[in-house]
């Protein structure tokens, strides 16, 4: 476990340097170049990312079982799931109510995806891992919030078109990832 350890510290970690260390980032920055915090930054969660794979797999050899999850909680998980595509795709699209709303839809999406995972699993792995990003997802949302209110003015209003097409967008996404990718690339069929 000590390699999912290591990803989850180096990859949210880096995501988590506005919140923790906004002045060392900016320091950073200025001294070296954006383009020097980006390809760092990039390498990192890179690194992480697949410490997290790798480490995750490797406790899937012996896993220590922690709870049986209750059969009706998987199809509660599809339908947070689909409120999370929904809300990841609504990142990407810009001018739509999703955004506007709430601000950052894809951390609000992370955090719905680990809260998801989180009910639906039972391994000590699966709650370090859903519950780490769910914590940070927590953490990251409230700074992010935070700094939108102190920098003054609110973001335009959501217009219906772009809302239409993040909805739907989100939900194809869904439908593709829950019904056949999930299983192709985690090994997992979520209405199997």
């Amino acid at each position: 476990m000590t390699a999912l350890v290591i990803g989850l510290v180096l990859f949210l970690g880096l995501h988590s340097t506005r919140m923790v260390a906004d002045g060392a980032r900016s320091r950073f920055i200025a001294q070296r170049g954006q383009g020097a915090w980006r390809g760092l930054y990039s390498l990192g969660s890179v690194i992480g990312l697949v410490l997290i794979v790798w480490g995750y797999s490797l406790t899937l050899r012996q896993p220590v079982v922690l709870w049986s999850p209750p059969a009706w909680m998987r199809p509660l998980a599809g339908v947070l799931m689909l409120a999370s595509f929904l809300l990841l795709v609504a990142a990407y699209v810009p001018r739509n109510h999703l955004k506007a709303r709430l601000g950052h839809p894809m951390v609000l999406g992370v955090k719905v995806w680990a809260f998801a995972h989180l009910i639906t699993t039972r391994t000590l792995a699966d709650m370090l891992l859903f519950g780490t990003f769910l914590l940070w997802a927590v953490l990251c949302y409230r700074s992010l919030r935070a700094r939108d209110r102190a920098a003054a003015p609110p973001p335009a209003a959501g217009q219906a078109l772009p809302t239409l097409v993040a909805v739907i967008a989100g939900a194809a996404l869904w439908f593709v990832f829950a019904f056949w990718l999930h299983g192709w690339l985690i090994g997992v069929r979520p209405f199997a």
